[in-house]
C-alpha cells in the first residue's frame, strides 16, 4: 500500500463501467455528426464534476477529395476542452477521442458479455473505456491535497480515427508549455503493454485526369486514368522498405467497358518511421507522380499530407515511461513498452516537444473490428495507475 492509497481507492471506485455503458450506447462514428454531438454533450456533463472552464469547441473545416476528384470542405464534430488551474506549478495535458470507426447502421451496435469480466462492444476499448479511466483519475486527483500543485488541460476530440485533421490546432495549442502528456488509447496488448515509438502517417488522394475515347474505334486517342492509377499504386507499393510502409487502399474510377476511363482517384497511406523516412516518402511521391504522368500522358494532382509526424522516444519521453513503469510496480502491475505500427494523437503531442505516454487506457483487444473487447478489471487497474502518475508528478517526479 502507498501513502496515496485512499486516493487510489477513490479512483478504483469510480462508476467507470456505468459510464462506458451509457457512452457506448451512442454511435459516434467519425462522420456521424449527430451522434458525435450527443456524445460531446454526455462527456461535457460527465466531466463537469471537475473544476475549471469547460467548452465544446468547433473544429476547423477540412478539405477532402471525393470519389470524383472534387475537393470540398468537410465539418467534423466538436471537441471537449477543459482547462483547470492554469497557474499551477505543474502543467499537464490529457487527451482522448470520442469517435469510433463504426458508422451509423453498422450492426456492431450493442454491448455483450463475451465471458466473465470481458465486455464486447463498439468503442469499449478504443476508447470510451479510456475516457472513463481518465475521468476517474482526474476526479480522484481533485480529492487529494496535492491537487493544487497540478494544472491540466483535457482535450477529447471527435476526429482522431480519421487523423485529427480538424482538432490538430486545438491539441497543438493545449500542448504548449506542458511538462508531460497522457493519452488514453487502449494498451497495445491484452496484458497491458504500452506503445513506445510510433511511425508517422500520411493519407494521400491522387486525382488522375486522362482522356476518354471509344474502347473499340479509337482507343489510341484515349488516356486511361485507371491504368495510370494502378501503375502509380504499384510503384508506390514497391518502394516500401523497413523504414516506410506503403498501403494503396482504394481506386475510384472507371465506367462502361467500351469507354477508356478519363478519371480515377487513388487513395494511399504511407507510414515513415523517422523524419528522414518522411522526407524520402515526400520525394517518392513527387518522383513517381511525375513519372506516371509522363508515361501515361495524364495529369496527376496530389491532395493530403503527413498529419501524424513520426514519434521517437527521446530522453524526456523515456523518463516519463519509467515513471509510469515505477508507478505500476508500486501497484503490483508489470508495465513495459514496445514500438507500435499504429499512430494516434500522441504523435502530434510528441511533435510539439512534449513527452507523452499515449496508451494509458484499458486492457482489451481486437479494436477496429466487431470483436473489440474490454477486460473490465483493467478499469480499476488503469485508473489507479493514472492517479498515481498524476500524484507523483505533483510531488515533483
Amino acid at each position: 500500500m502507498t501513502i496515496h492509497q485512499p486516493i487510489l481507492d477513490h479512483a478504483a471506485a469510480a462508476p467507470m463501467l456505468r459510464n462506458i455503458e451509457a457512452w457506448c450506447a451512442v454511435n459516434s462514428g467519425s462522420r456521424n455528426l449527430a451522434g458525435l454531438a450527443r456524445m460531446a454533450d454526455l462527456l461535457a456533463n460527465a466531466f463537469a464534476v471537475l473544476p475549471g472552464k469547460l467548452a465544446l469547441v468547433e473544429g476547423v473545416p477540412v478539405e477532402v477529395m471525393d470519389a470524383a476528384g472534387s475537393v470540398e470542405a468537410v465539418q467534423h464534430g466538436r471537441s471537449m476542452h477543459l482547462r483547470v488551474r492554469p497557474d499551477a506549478p505543474v502543467q499537464l495535458l490529457l487527451t482522448g477521442h470520442m469517435d469510433t470507426v463504426f458508422a451509423p447502421g453498422d450492426d456492431f451496435d450493442r454491448l455483450d458479455w463475451r465471458a466473465p469480466g470481458v465486455l464486447g462492444g463498439p468503442g469499449v476499448a478504443d476508447m470510451k473505456g479510456g475516457l472513463a479511466v481518465m475521468l476517474a483519475a482526474l476526479h480522484a486527483l481533485e480529492a487529494s491535497p496535492l491537487a493544487g500543485r497540478i494544472g491540466y488541460e483535457v482535450v477529447v476530440n471527435a476526429d482522431e480515427e480519421v487523423g485529427s485533421p480538424a482538432s490538430a490546432p486545438l491539441i497543438a495549442a493545449a500542448a504548449r508549455g506542458k511538462r508531460a502528456a497522457l493519452t488514453y488509447e487502449p494498451a497495445m496488448t491484452p496484458e497491458g503493454m504500452l506503445a513506445g515509438a510510433r511511425p508517422g502517417s500520411g493519407n494521400f488522394s491522387f486525382r488522375i485526369t486522362g482522356r476518354a475515347a471509344h474502347a473499340g474505334r479509337n482507343p489510341e486517342d484515349g488516356r486511361n486514368a485507371l491504368v495510370a492509377a494502378a501503375d502509380l499504386a504499384l510503384r508506390l507499393h514497391e518502394a516500401r522498405d523497413a523504414g516506410l510502409s506503403v498501403n494503396p487502399a482504394r481506386i475510384d474510377g472507371g465506367g462502361p467497358n467500351n469507354v477508356v476511363p478519363a478519371h480515377a482517384v487513388l487513395r494511399v497511406n504511407l507510414r515513415p518511421k523517422s523524419l528522414d523516412d518522411l522526407a524520402r516518402a515526400e520525394a517518392l511521391i513527387a518522383r513517381e507522380t511525375a513519372a506516371v504522368g509522363a508515361r501515361h500522358d495524364v495529369t496527376i494532382a496530389a491532395h493530403g499530407g503527413f498529419g501524424r509526424p513520426p514519434k521517437a522516444l527521446d530522453p524526456a519521453a523515456e523518463r516519463l515511461f519509467e515513471l509510469v513503469r515505477d508507478c505500476g510496480a508500486a501497484l503490483g502491475q508489470q508495465i513495459g513498452w514496445a514500438p507500435s505500427g499504429g499512430v494516434c494523437d500522441g504523435n502530434n503531442i510528441a511533435a510539439a516537444g512534449i513527452p507523452v505516454v499515449d496508451t494509458m487506457g484499458v486492457r482489451g483487444g481486437a479494436i477496429h473490428s466487431h470483436d473489440e473487447y474490454l477486460i473490465v478489471e483493467s478499469l480499476a487497474e488503469r485508473a489507479m495507475l493514472s492517479t498515481l502518475v498524476l500524484l507523483r508528478l505533483a510531488e515533483g517526479a
